[in-house]
């Protein structure tokens, strides 16, 4: 908090906002992460985030830069994903990781393609990537906190093995509202680290994951704005190092007993 208190007010009007989207972010994907880990489909985060990015950039290709159309195909490209990688995990179950990591490299591929000839395709492609979660504003986050509230009072249902179709279909949208607000890479950091530094936890795994998140955010945010440094990349390696610090403190501990 001392980094925090000698920030000038323009500074804190632009941390608070980015702050708000994060700890958002983190109250859906802090849980869904013990989902995905528990289910061993780790990398599906990845390769709905960047179906859905494809979407975006379909989009952008298309003349079509920002307003609700955008929104639109982002969310049908990653329901689309999801629906195939529903179908990919009833037919080829035993190899259903292997299948999730190929989307994902097809869905990169097709976006460079899409955007080799494109003067800002780079900087397009690098937004999507790692986000502007520093360029976040309140409005925004309005319409994406009635979403995860949804989702979080629906989540016994959105989790059971009964409705593995439907835990596909809202993890799309839920992914596909993140990285509209911090990108690609954030998104899939905010979803794993913290549910893999917690994993060896016996008790409080789901407050420890979100104590994690929340530092990381905290401490990111804070360094980023004071060292002029992107913020997106400097939460992740930040949410890195503690999340290896916990997994070699719980190792440790339990190789002593």
């Amino acid at each position: 908090m001392p980094m925090l208190v000698t920030m000038t007010s323009t500074e804190l009007g632009i941390i608070l906002p980015a702050l708000l989207a994060g700890l958002l972010v983190l109250s859906t994907h802090v849980p869904m992460g013990r989902e995905v880990l528990a289910r061993g489909i780790i990398f599906i985060d990845l390769a709905i985030a960047q179906i859905a990015g494809l979407g975006v950039i379909i989009a952008f290709t298309a003349g079509i830069h920002e307003g609700w159309e955008v929104q639109l195909a982002a969310v049908c490209a990653a329901l689309t994903g999801a629906v195939l990688l529903y179908w990919a995990e009833k037919l080829w179950p035993d190899v259903q990781e292997a299948v999730i990591g190929a989307a994902f490299v097809v869905a990169s591929s097709a976006s460079l393609l899409l955007l080799a000839n494109h003067p800002q395709g780079g900087d397009h492609l690098k937004e999507i990537l790692i986000g502007q979660i520093l360029w976040v504003d309140y409005m925004s986050l309005i319409p994406v906190a009635v979403l995860y509230t949804a989702v979080l009072l629906l989540r016994r249902f959105i989790v059971s093995k009964d409705n593995r179709l439907i835990f596909y279909l809202v993890f799309a949208v839920t992914i596909t509202a993140s990285v509209q607000l911090v990108g690609v890479y954030l998104v899939f950091a905010s979803l794993i680290l913290p549910a893999l530094a917690t994993i060896r936890l016996h008790k409080n795994q789901l407050l420890a994951a979100y104590s994690i998140g929340i530092a990381a955010y905290l401490g990111g945010l804070a360094t980023a704005a004071l060292l002029d440094l992107p913020a997106g990349p400097v939460i992740i390696m930040l949410m890195a190092v503690i999340t290896l610090f916990i997994l070699l403190s719980t190792s440790a501990k339990t190789g002593q007993t």
